[in-house]
């Protein structure tokens, strides 16, 4: 495995993206147990993607413009949810134990899963992005490709959950200091709509 894959694939998994928003709202709003739950989800968000990538369906996803943007509205509209949900003192960013019980582990689990999921561009990245640093002539390819994404996952998930703890551990002098929580709560909702209108704007090519 060469150092340029885990140079690259570092560079890609630490810039803010939508996994790295969710993680990072878990931890603040729930702790270091809730970012890690995050980066776990948003980890095995990405297992569709190879599964995809894998089966030829992202093929599918590339060459059929209705496939392509069937997903890639469902996962808009539910970036726009989490932009919402964010902005609402019951929602992703809860950090009054008044305002009502915290999110179950399996919600967070089933919102990180999602957020990665219903990102058709994930599937493509795959079959763009891993034969790149694959052997020419390899014998076998799929073993290849499944080392590759172990790798891309294995990052992704001690990244986000690094970026989720390291936002656990400011949670407290944030909780004291209700206007923060305010302007954390107005930043993920820009964050979740920001992500929204790229993923708009973001063709199969």
């Amino acid at each position: 495995m060469s150092p340029e894959f885990l140079l690259t694939t570092l560079v890609i998994v630490a810039s803010p993206g939508t996994g790295v928003v969710y993680t990072l709202s878990a931890g603040l709003s729930q702790g270091a147990r809730a970012s890690v739950l995050a980066a776990l989800s948003c980890t095995l968000g990405i297992v569709p993607h190879v599964a995809a990538a894998v089966l030829g369906l992202a093929a599918l996803l590339h060459a059929s413009a209705l496939a392509f943007n069937l997903v890639k509205y469902a996962g808009i509209a539910y970036l726009l949810y989490m932009a919402w949900m964010s902005l609402r003192e019951s929602g992703p960013l809860r950090m009054d134990k008044a305002s009502g019980p915290p999110r179950s582990g399996a919600r967070i689990l089933l919102d990180g899963v999602l957020v990665n999921i219903l990102n058709p561009k994930l599937s493509i990245f795959f079959v763009a992005f891993l034969p790149q640093f694959m052997p020419a002539n390899d014998s076998t390819p799929l073993a290849s490709m499944l080392e590759l994404s172990g790798v891309f996952m294995l990052m992704t998930f001690l990244v986000f959950a690094l970026y989720g703890v390291f936002a656990a551990a400011m949670r407290d002098q944030v909780m004291a200091r209700p206007r923060v929580i305010t302007w954390l709560r107005r930043s993920f909702a820009m964050a979740f709509g920001a992500l929204a209108v790229r993923l708009a704007l973001t063709g199969r090519d």
